[in-house]
């Protein structure tokens, strides 16, 4: 499970309306038939209008600035084997979304809890994703089609006579790179704007940052995640617990599906890859042998090169002879909660 808050984007490029998002998420459902399509909900409701949601977010603004977000993004993406673990079903989804969207609220810093009825959200189910320069894929195949362009553009020049050279050499390099790249879907190579295949069934969430009466502000990208100060003579408390609300929503899943986390899929062993790596890896190794075997091959989905099986157990062991392994496959390993696996 891998969920990502983001604020609104603002600057002179960008509007202050909701309209452009929720246009943008509408983007599957404008090649689909009515009944085919995915339409926003919230906590009570299952059919909400894109106007509606536009509507709803614009004028729940009381109060902010114009440098200030107006509505927060929270995108909710399953893996590939907890989308199995629940057959794929919106459905199901969609009742997870709602409980966790009580574990999004209690994760408030406030003298009072804040319940899932003051907020004012609204989610979208999507069921594609497409690859970006981002992706490890489009990252690994790009020196590979920067030479084929060189050698395509070199075989024109030839043809025209500009430039000395055999066209069938050339081509049959040309050829010859083309096998050798490294990502291919159905025998194609993986180019950017390419559908990814398996199930990438995730959710949009459009949260306001105002409260559902417009008073208070709910912010979760406080600067100050969980604090106290002072106002009016009075302390109050402030801030959003995100490492609580990671945490919470792979428990919910969880709890709600049956489903048995293996570690690398966790929040928490993201936090410890990112800070400390070894202590990640042998942490990986010190799992019974079953846990270890689905870890490993979780792993090896993400590219993952280390030869983790003989990675030595001792502290002292790892920090001699793998250290320097280890961080080159740290960056690939971070994709064992994504979408990916």
């Amino acid at each position: 499970m891998y969920i990502t808050i983001t604020r609104q984007h603002l600057g002179e490029t960008f509007s202050q309306s909701a309209a452009d998002f929720v246009d943008y998420l509408e983007k599957e459902n404008k090649a689909l038939a009515p009944e085919q399509q995915e339409p926003f909900f919230n906590q009570q409701q299952d059919h909400i209008d894109p106007k509606t949601v536009v509507q709803e977010i614009d004028a729940n603004t009381d109060r902010l600035k114009q440098n200030e977000p107006k509505f927060y993004s929270l995108t909710i993406n399953p893996s590939q084997r907890e989308l199995a673990a629940i057959q794929n079903d919106p459905e199901k989804l969609k009742a997870y979304v709602r409980e966790v969207m009580k574990d999004y609220a209690a994760s408030f810093n406030r003298k009072e809890q804040v319940q899932v009825e003051q907020l004012k959200y609204f989610a979208k189910i999507e069921k594609e994703r497409t690859y970006s320069g981002r992706d490890r894929e489009i990252r690994e195949n790009r020196p590979y089609r920067a030479q084929i362009a060189k050698l395509q553009n070199d075989l024109a020049k030839v043809k025209r006579g500009a430039l000395q050279g055999n066209p069938k050499h050339i081509q049959r390099d040309i050829e010859k790179l083309h096998k050798q790249l490294p990502h291919k879907h159905n025998g194609k190579p993986i180019e950017e704007g390419m559908k990814k295949p398996g199930s990438q069934t995730h959710v949009h969430i459009v949260m306001s940052r105002k409260d559902v009466t417009n008073t208070y502000g709910l912010s979760p990208g406080s600067s100050y995640r969980e604090s106290e100060a002072k106002l009016h003579g009075q302390t109050v408390k402030r801030g959003f617990r995100r490492d609580e609300f990671f945490d919470k929503a792979e428990k919910t899943f969880d709890r709600m599906f049956k489903y048995n986390r293996n570690y690398v899929e966790s929040y928490n062993a993201r936090k410890t890859l990112d800070k400390d790596p070894k202590a990640y890896f042998s942490k990986i190794m010190g799992l019974p042998a079953s846990k270890r075997a689905v870890a490993l091959k979780l792993l090896s989905k993400t590219g993952a090169k280390v030869p983790l099986p003989n990675i030595p157990t001792s502290k002292v062991a790892i920090a001699r002879k793998t250290i320097a392994r280890l961080q080159k496959a740290a960056a690939l390993a971070r994709k064992a909660s994504s979408i990916e696996i």
